[in-house]
């Protein structure tokens, strides 16, 4: 038998008096005892008495409120809310079920009784440590951006009495992703109590590009220039609208500019009106005709104040308000004036039109010298001239013939920029222009039920054959010798059969008005030919019609081809 030493006896009996003077409660303690005792707390939920399956399901349905409440996030005095379950939250130490559980039932005797003692006098609570996840905080301030950020409000003039008063701008607002990430995690983790609760996000303050000081320097006139217009009520409100749409824009020093996107698009939702236009070399209507002289305008007042052109295009054919190679015409996707503040300073671009006059002018901070003078001249250097006429064909009767365009000119031109600067004069060339000649232009109707004609005044307007037309329109066009090959047979077949003889008649009634009406105003747009010819209509046996038709279909075929050839489509609103 193993022997106990002198000191493990007084032990063992010190032990043994210890026990025998605890309470029976204490002593009957067994650790089959799987419930949580009396006076434990899991954040606020009592889960006194419950096992730890228990605890933990009670834990957890106390997390869907604190999932289900609402976090504020804002910045400044905007906010938006959302559900702390959509920051990702979750329990992070469910470990803490367990340590309830074991409260008063592990340990020695000693420390078992301390702590049922202490619960007699106290209860005892653990906290519940929340975790969010960071990447659906990341998706959440993400999806709520717009909420926040707010773009500077640049610095504006506005114009009273003719005097510049400034308008205040505001700083912008860009909220800071990473930085409210991360206090998201620690409000959530060390200072929230699964309530509701406001969060005040982190951002970064944006300032306007153009501030009351920039603006402040705005005192001086660089450049200016002026047109005058008055056309048609559609050409004249669409140089209103022009010069409304490019006036108060702001340049700062370096920033460029274009006035196609400025203007565009051309269409009756963004004010403009019909009103003629270029197109491939004749006159059309189209929305935003006239826009061009805009355009010239504002350039020739870029030019006066010297900043830099980065794009600038000359018409197809001749302007006439405002000498040759000072022009800048625009086509959306096609053409555009561009240019850039090669100055120090913000400039201010002012455009005003009314009862005819087109002001555009630059407004900035003057360095240069007050002596210096600048002059442009513009140079002739060539000129052409097209022959004969152009015809086009319009959706209406034939017989229907108008002149839609008088014979313009061409020309080559040079711009000279004069400088006189200390009694000395530089000169230097801006840019070179040439512009096409173009014949007389007609309009000529197609629109008839007999093929055989249809296919003679196709072919003319192919050939841009006036003589053939006008023989067409009264009924002559079998008896001219500007007739094609293929009519000329196609009328020798027709006269060997029975011809019923045209009667004289006079000329239709809404030829005869047209051309009245053209007479009296002197326009020279509407010309109708023919007023004293007779005309009359070729009825053919309907094999004879047959016969001609395939030979009539070739050639308005190649009328077609040659037309489409000839007429590419390019519209400048002049």
């Amino acid at each position: 038998m193993k022997k106990i030493g002198v000191l493990g006896l007084m032990a063992a009996l010190a032990v043994t008096g210890a026990v025998a003077f605890l309470p029976k409660g204490v002593m009957a303690a067994e650790d089959s005892d799987q419930t949580i005792s009396q006076g434990v707390y899991i954040g606020d939920v009592d889960v006194s008495g419950m096992t730890q399956k228990e605890a933990k399901k009670a834990v957890e349905d106390d997390m869907s409120e604190a999932k289900a409440a609402n976090i504020t996030l804002k910045v400044d005095d905007q906010e938006t809310v959302v559900s702390a379950g959509d920051l990702g939250l979750s329990w992070a130490n469910e470990e803490v079920v367990q340590e309830a559980a074991e409260l008063g039932k592990s340990g020695n005797i000693i420390k078992r009784y301390k702590d049922k003692k202490d619960l007699e006098n106290e209860s005892r609570k653990y906290d519940i440590d929340y975790s969010v996840d960071r990447s659906s905080i990341q998706k959440v301030l993400e999806e709520k951006e717009d909420v926040f950020n707010r773009e500077p409000t640049d610095a504006q003039l506005s114009t009273e009495n003719g005097a510049f008063e400034v308008v205040q701008g505001e700083n912008g607002i860009e909220l800071n992703v990473e930085k409210s990430v991360k206090k998201i995690l620690k409000s959530l983790k060390t200072d929230w109590d699964g309530k509701n609760t406001t969060i005040e996000l982190a951002a970064d303050i944006k300032e306007p590009e153009c501030t009351t000081e920039d603006l402040a320097s705005i005192t001086d006139v660089l450049g200016t220039a002026t047109t005058y217009y008055g056309s048609t009520t559609g050409r004249n409100k669409n140089v209103e609208t022009g010069a409304e749409k490019l006036n108060g824009h702001i340049l700062m020093p370096g920033e460029e500019f274009s006035v196609t996107d400025a203007v565009v698009p051309f269409t009756e939702e963004n004010g403009y009106e019909l009103a003629p236009s270029y197109e491939s070399g004749k006159v059309v209507d189209s929305y935003g005709g006239g826009i061009c002289q805009v355009s010239t305008t504002l350039y020739n007042a870029v030019l006066n104040a010297e900043l830099e052109v980065l794009e600038r295009h000359n018409h197809t054919m001749i302007v006439t308000y405002v000498d040759p190679s000072k022009d800048a015409a625009i086509a959306e996707g096609l053409m555009d004036l561009r240019f850039a503040n090669n100055t120090d300073y913000p400039i201010y671009i002012s455009g005003y039109a009314y009862g005819g006059e087109l002001t555009f002018t630059i407004y900035g901070h003057e360095t240069r010298d007050p002596n210096r003078t600048v002059e442009y001249v513009s140079e002739t250097t060539g000129t052409t001239t097209a022959d004969g006429v152009a015809l086009y064909a319009t959706d209406q009767p034939v017989g229907y013939l108008s002149q839609t365009q008088g014979a313009l000119q061409g020309l080559t031109a040079v711009l000279w920029k004069y400088v006189t600067e200390n009694g000395e004069t530089t000169k230097e060339q801006v840019n070179s222009s040439t512009y096409q000649a173009t014949p007389v232009c007609y309009d000529v109707g197609v629109n008839t039920d007999n093929p055989t004609v249809a296919a003679a005044i196709q072919s003319a307007i192919a050939n841009n054959d006036l003589n053939q037309v006008q023989a067409i329109i009264s009924g002559n066009y079998g008896q001219t010798s500007t007739a094609t090959a293929d009519q000329a047979q196609s009328e020798s077949q027709a006269q060997d059969q029975t011809q019923i003889p045209a009667e004289d008649a006079e000329l239709p009634d809404w030829l005869a008005s047209q051309l009245e009406e053209g007479e009296a105003e002197g326009s020279t747009a509407v010309k109708t030919i023919g007023k004293n010819g007779k005309y009359h209509t070729l009825l053919m046996a309907l094999i004879i019609v047959f016969a001609a038709g395939g030979i009539l279909t070739i050639g308005f075929a190649v009328a077609l081809a040659q037309a489409a050839k000839k007429r590419k489509v390019t519209q400048v609103h002049y």
